[in-house]
């Protein structure tokens, strides 16, 4: 579970500075689930550069509440959860320094999404949250205010976790946050997982992948490999005690995802199958592939460009679906392996798609 907040302070000397507002939303790595956002009375001056910023004033704030008067509901929203904010340094000082001056020892663990970015979306020219946004065509309302850039911060971070292959800000968070051993009845690891198409992992105690599995209806998916009683399912089941997924949105890019991550995670209960497969041309076309996504508006879009497989991406703006530039950058890259290019020949031959964009 993730906090994805912004603070406006008031600026002044390094750990003197007070919050004018903040803004936190609770994200379980699909969507936000609680979300709590306020304008905070600093109980000192704001610095006149940082009102033209953001537009917050001292007569504003005479009738906020004060830290202390808020305090309590920052502790049970981010309970459990990694902070993640942009610049996640200055965020979880400004929060620390804030409840140490109430005598409270706030401890979190953070991910910063410049890092994340620099790391998963290089040679950007800029990742500044508002330049970054720009150059991915990431809806931005409100700038420098604490709701509008914290909704921002959560959009990137769905790219960066659809971005991120390895699965390593997944691993690192659920080492940090499943710290009680778990319920052993398998039923309670099922209780969270939902009736989607997608990808499930299954984890043992030091978060390592022991298997990737996917479906239609992951929570269907899961419970049927509880219920095997071979010798790899029973260890499997003995083993597991978390369970993570990614809603894909529709099978084509499950099935594709799943090629690409048994390559990579190495699972060590998946079988995998050697497959005698054809090559498939394309006919040295350059289309896009446009199926539903993991929500209501949003699509996924799979690039094949100079007849080779370059990735996919989801998008809800038709600005981002229409400009090659940006949906180079939101790409979750895939090997243009023989492999991947005969799913997607033969979901096309099965299957009628949304959309197939040619240019």
């Amino acid at each position: 579970m993730y906090a994805i907040l912004d603070i406006e302070t008031t600026g002044g000397k390094y750990n003197e500075e007070g919050i004018t507002e903040i803004a936190i939303y609770k994200f379980d790595g699909h969507q936000v689930v609680d979300q709590f956002i306020s304008l905070v009375n600093p109980e000192r001056e704001i610095q006149p550069f940082v009102v033209k910023l953001t537009g917050i004033n001292n007569a504003m704030l005479k009738n906020a509440p004060k830290f202390f008067e808020i305090a309590k509901r920052i502790i049970e929203i981010t309970d459990n959860c990694t902070l993640v904010a942009h610049n996640a340094n200055f965020d979880n000082r400004i929060l620390t320094t804030e409840f140490k001056r109430l005598g409270y020892d706030y401890e979190k663990q953070t991910l910063c999404t410049v890092e994340l970015s620099k790391k998963l979306i290089p040679d950007l020219p800029s990742y500044k949250l508002g330049n970054l946004c720009h150059s991915l065509a990431i809806p931005i309302s409100s700038r420098h205010r604490a709701d509008g850039d914290a909704m921002a911060t959560v959009q990137l971070f769905k790219l960066l976790l659809n971005k991120d292959v390895d699965k390593e800000i997944v691993k690192k968070s659920i080492k940090r946050t499943n710290t009680k051993k778990l319920a052993p009845k398998l039923q309670s690891l099922l209780d969270d997982l939902p009736h989607r198409t997608g990808l499930f992992y299954i984890h043992n105690c030091s978060s390592n992948i022991l298997y990737i599995g996917k479906g239609k209806n992951i929570k269907k998916s899961v419970n049927q490999l509880f219920l095997r009683t071979s010798k790899k399912a029973k260890e499997i089941q003995n083993k597991a005690t978390s369970i993570s997924y990614e809603d894909t949105g529709n099978e084509l890019i499950a099935q594709l995802k799943f090629a690409e991550e048994l390559k990579i995670n190495k699972p060590k209960y998946n079988f995998v199958r050697k497959n005698h497969l054809k090559d498939v041309n394309f006919n040295n076309d350059n289309f896009l592939i446009v199926e539903k996504g993991r929500d209501v508006g949003e699509k996924s879009v799979l690039l094949i460009e100079n007849n080779q497989v370059k990735g996919f991406c989801f998008t809800d703006l038709n600005y981002q679906l229409n400009n090659l530039e940006i949906l180079h950058s939101l790409l979750s890259p895939m090997e243009n392996s023989m492999l991947n290019r005969n799913i997607i020949k033969k979901y096309l031959q099965k299957n009628n798609v949304e959309k197939l964009i040619r240019f």
